[in-house]
């Protein structure tokens, strides 16, 4: 344990400074498909009764029609946290009629790409922002990648936490200044170490063959319909989802902010030669894309975690991270469950809090391209062979276990795990740092291992598994409808959110090409705080 973390740790375990460790916050997006009764995609539109995909704060879509995605609000506890999204699968369900939502991260059998739709968010300017954003997103990485699932865990720490730290360490930053650039730090720490949560969590062995579209590829055949690599433990996570030769130099310095916003705004505003060609519309004068650049939006930059900033109206998230700072951050390389009705489990939140907590105070040094070259191919080493027997990561020049080099993280993760165990009076943490253990103990008590044997157990077919899943899960929401407090909650909300977006598509329009011309121009950055 770093000498860093042994203060910090120390610090924060005082009793003038314990509370401040029960202030940070916890908020879950769960995204996931909705499929007919046969598993195949569904056709129909955002349900009615769940509300407006533009507007509603908990019930919305990401990028097909069909993916919904499930906001909590944010919470001091992952347990308040999961009975919100709970909850909220719960009236989902009392809505959806006979379709199921889709239990894994990799798709369904997916039909042709001109019959996947994309989400559609109504005639305003806002709406149709979204909408043409995803049309560009399908041109330049195929509609079946806009299908795949994974589960964003939203954290942040009590601001009067940095504060008390930056005066432990006599910083001369502005608060600001010292919590933007402890999550940067947050982050480069989360790189260092971020393979471990693919090899604990990873879920996504398999797929069906459907998604690849006839692409090439390397993996192995376990079915008719399903592919698959024997000690994969994230196929989503792996070079087979949302990867294009347009992002592969694209590597935001976390450094600092000041490189970060640059890096991503750079991105922005440089064209791509591919893209220019394609044209922001088509032959018909339709929009197709928001620009012809590296990435359309802050938003298109693919990463596992990113500091994030609550936006305001009108606001692009590059401004908001250079006018306020870094509030929060976001991890988002987390598969779905397929085992969880919810997509999540406690035990995976309390390790995540633990985790999380640890990255936040372990000395960060700053990452050089070189090493950042090899934490990516420590990453990508375990989401397609991270349960290999013998497999090797890269530990400051020299090739260690991965279970080895496992044990050795969550030894120095447990300190972090026992302070919060110490504010709640049990060992909750503790004991969800000794179930990982048996992970790393035991490949075949993985997650991605629980999954092959599932198929192997079942026709070998990725489909059916998911279906079957889907189902239990189905059942489970539908034997639990939601309480009349929450069904009149939602039900608030779904009108509420119906009557903003009318509201904005009843107010005058300003012409849509000029409205797209100001959103790209606000994403200039002047001071950072």
């Amino acid at each position: 344990m770093s000498s860093q973390l042994t203060r910090r740790l120390a610090l924060l375990a005082s009793e003038p400074h314990r509370a401040v460790l029960r202030g940070g916050l916890r908020g879950i997006e769960r995204e996931t498909l909705r499929v007919q009764p046969n598993g195949e995609l569904a056709h129909t539109p955002h349900p009615v009764g769940w509300g407006s995909a533009l507007t509603h704060p908990e019930i919305t879509t990401d990028y097909a029609e069909t993916l919904a995605e499930f906001i909590t609000p944010a919470e001091s506890d992952i347990a308040t946290t999961l009975h919100k999204l709970d909850g909220i699968h719960r009236f989902a369900y009392s809505k959806l009629g006979n379709e199921l939502l889709w239990s894994q991260s990799m798709p369904c059998q997916l039909p042709a790409e001109e019959d996947i739709e994309i989400a559609w968010y109504g005639k305003s300017n806002l709406g149709m922002l979204k909408h043409v954003y995803r049309r560009g997103l399908a041109l330049r990485y195929g509609k079946a990648m806009q299908c795949i699932a994974g589960i964003h865990y939203n954290y942040s720490l009590d601001e009067r936490l940095w504060r008390v730290l930056a005066e432990d360490e006599g910083s001369t930053k502005s608060p600001m200044a010292y919590q933007s650039e402890a999550y940067l730090a947050t982050i480069r720490n989360f790189r260092r170490h971020s393979w471990l949560l693919m090899y604990l969590f990873g879920a996504s062995p398999a797929l069906n063959s459907s998604f690849l579209r006839g692409r090439p590829h390397k993996l192995d055949t376990l079915s008719a319909d399903t592919l698959y690599l024997p000690y994969a433990t994230s196929l989503r996570m792996s070079d087979l989802g949302y990867q294009n030769d347009a992002q592969s130099g694209l590597s935001p310095h976390e450094n600092s902010l000041d490189s970060y916003v640059a890096t991503l705004t750079r991105a922005v505003n440089q064209p791509y030669e591919p893209y220019q060609k394609i044209g922001t519309k088509n032959a018909a004068g339709e929009w197709q894309q928001l620009s012809t650049n590296v990435i359309q939006i802050e938003n298109e930059y693919y990463s596992t975690i990113r500091p994030k900033r609550v936006i305001r109206t009108g606001e692009r998230p590059i401004q908001a991270l250079c006018n306020r700072g870094v509030q929060y951050i976001e991890v988002r390389c987390m598969d779905v469950d397929p085992f969880s009705p919810v997509g999540i489990g406690e035990e995976a939140g309390r390790f995540l809090d633990a985790f999380l907590l640890f990255c936040a105070l372990e000395d960060s040094p700053t990452i050089t391209e070189l090493c950042g070259e090899v934490l990516a191919r420590n990453f990508a080493r375990t989401v397609k062979e991270g349960r290999k027997p013998g497999l090797t990561l890269t530990r400051d020049g020299k090739e260690v276990p991965l279970p080895d080099w496992g044990h050795d993280l969550l030894a120095r993760i447990r300190p972090a795990a026992e302070l919060l165990d110490s504010l709640r009076g049990d060992s909750i943490h503790v004991d969800a740092l000794a179930r990982q253990a048996e992970k790393l103990n035991d490949p075949d008590r993985t997650p991605s291992a629980a999954v092959l044997r599932e198929l192997e157990a079942n026709g070998r077919s990725f489909a059916a598994f998911g279906l079957r899943q889907s189902e239990r899960h189905a059942a489970y929401f539908r034997a639990n409808p939601p309480t009349s407090e929450e069904a009149a909650y939602f039900e608030r909300l779904a009108q509420q959110s119906l009557a903003e977006q009318a509201e904005l598509e009843a107010a005058p329009q300003s012409n849509f090409d000029d409205y797209v011309a100001a959103y790209r121009n606000s994403n200039l950055c002047h001071d950072h705080p």
